[in-house]
């Protein structure tokens, strides 16, 4: 599996959770941030060529979908067509991982809202249902 681009798709459904309501706050970038630390460097031992953790290309890509102000259903669907692609390379606790850094990332903020919570839900349906389903995912986020 190519660390890198599951981390920066990461990055990209990291975003599309903050950006759900059509803000990503100063507090869900600092949550964002804190989780990576948190949550991914000690897992991952690969690095670039510059010797920085491939878990750090999360937060790289969550800031340039920030900056390119792009859309919470085009992250979303970036992550999930990704996922789509390689889903024979995913074991469960990476599904398990997605799914919780988007939670604690949705919670972290005024608590998980309506557009939040539908967004993750459908997540769920996504990394959940790929073992049963051929490689079709609905579009967007519905």
């Amino acid at each position: 599996m190519d660390y890198r681009m599951f981390y920066a798709e990461l990055g990209k459904l990291l975003y599309a959770v903050a950006d759900a309501d059509g803000i990503v706050s100063p507090q869900e970038k600092t949550n964002m941030f804190e989780l990576v630390q948190t949550r991914l460097m000690h897992k991952e031992i690969h690095t670039d060529e510059f010797g920085t953790n491939d878990a750090w290309y999360a937060a790289f890509e969550f800031e340039v979908a920030d900056e390119q102000i792009m859309s919470a259903e085009d992250a979303f669907l970036s992550f999930t067509e990704y996922i789509e692609e390689n889903k024979n390379k995913l074991d469960e606790d990476t599904r398990q991982l997605c799914l919780i850094l988007a939670d604690k990332l949705a919670d972290s903020y005024r608590h998980t809202n309506k557009k939040e919570n539908a967004l993750i839900q459908k997540l769920r349906e996504v990394l959940f249902s790929l073992e049963n389903k051929p490689s079709t995912l609905k579009k967007g986020m519905g």
